[in-house]
């Protein structure tokens, strides 16, 4: 059994809370008791409570604190390089959600929660506040394809009660599919203040945080976009231009769709189908789905960079990402970007839905 596979099997009984304080410690390195109460905002006796079932199963350090040895500083018991956190912050865990649920309900835009995905999912039980963003009719442009105008995305976000000073938290099913998809539309137009909710909304149910089908009221906003950014953006020309340059092109579809034996993702189910199957040639493959440990959290760093750095994947590539409509690899977008602090990575919202439709443009199906 790997340290990982060994770390997460000590997790699985533990209390969410506990999880939570790892997961910080993990993040931020070794913190005090005090600090993990106010990064946390868990309460004393939750903290203490959590604090000991960490130690209890091996997975605590505890030492005097560095600048005051009257306090103890509680740090992961891991070995190796890389193993403190992503290299941005920008991952919530349900228990910070869960005690910020009343500012979230309020009509104040400084927190805003959004639910980001397809279906009718939102409306049969959300978290308590969320607003639905539905992926035809927020996150692309009028046909269903491509990204929004800037001031189409400004007029839907000043409606929805967004200020481009709010903090934003997506989150969605299908391992927060739709809600990277947001997430990296929000980036491309300039939004800075954004997390995604860790394990999304099967991880909140699952963990029997509450849901509701009140959708919450708020008040118009004025919004002011600073983007977009292009360098975000991948278009076909630019992938075309890839094919003769020193870029990495990286699918992260399944293995049935990366070889053409399916068109559309097997669990796609209303995503436009393509005219043939296969991949843009030279294709790096890393499926979407690699990403996640058994919770449905994102794997830790050294973990993540290993997967990527196996398929010649490295931190100074220049990167563009596909999948078929361009939300798992936005996904991929996010860890390769923020998780990973990759510095030149495209995301090619038209992806194979785009490139399998065209007439003559070179697909491989090995």
């Amino acid at each position: 059994m790997s340290d990982s596979d060994s770390i997460r099997e000590k997790l699985d009984g533990l209390p969410p809370s506990s999880k939570f304080i790892y997961k910080t410690l993990e993040r931020n390195g070794r913190m005090t008791q005090k600090a993990l109460i106010e990064e946390t905002m868990l309460s004393a006796r939750t903290t203490r409570y959590g604090i000991k079932q960490l130690d209890d199963a091996g997975l605590l350090e505890s030492s005097p604190a560095l600048r005051d040895a009257r306090q103890t500083c509680y740090g992961l018991a891991l070995d190796g390089p890389d193993q403190r956190g992503y290299a941005k912050d920008v991952l919530v865990e349900a228990e910070w959600l869960a005690e910020r649920l009343d500012e979230v309900r309020s009509d104040d835009p400084s927190l805003r929660l959004i639910e980001a995905d397809t279906g009718d999912a939102y409306e049969d039980g959300h978290i308590p506040g969320a607003i639905k963003f539905g992926w035809l009719t927020h996150l692309t442009a009028e046909n269903g394809r491509g990204v929004p105008e800037k001031g189409t995305f400004e007029e839907s976000l000043g409606r929805h009660g967004i200020t481009d000073e709010s903090t934003v938290v997506l989150y969605g099913g299908e391992s927060n599919w739709f809600a990277a998809y947001a997430y990296w539309l929000f980036k491309y137009f300039g939004h800075d203040d954004l997390y995604l909710l860790d394990g999304g909304r099967d991880y909140w149910v699952e963990a029997g945080y509450p849901t509701t089908t009140e959708i919450p009221s708020v008040t118009e906003r004025e919004y002011d976009a600073s983007g977009p950014f292009d360098h975000l953006r991948a278009t076909r020309n630019d992938v075309e231009r890839a094919l003769a340059g020193d870029v990495t092109l990286l699918d992260v579809r399944s293995s049935e769709e990366f070889v053409g034996d399916v068109r559309a993702p097997p669990d796609g189910e209303g995503m436009p189908a393509t005219m043939v199957g296969g991949h843009i040639p030279d294709s790096v493959h890393v499926p979407w789905s690699n990403i996640f440990d058994d919770d449905g959290w994102f794997k830790r760093r050294d973990e993540l960079r290993d997967i990527y750095e196996a398929e010649g994947v490295a931190a100074d590539d220049d990167v563009i990402v596909y999948c078929h409509v361009g939300e798992r690899s936005a996904l991929t977008w996010f860890v390769l970007s923020e998780l990973l602090g990759y510095e030149t990575v495209r995301n090619y919202d038209g992806s194979w839905s785009e490139w399998g439709n065209l007439v003559d443009a070179p697909i491989e199906t090995e």
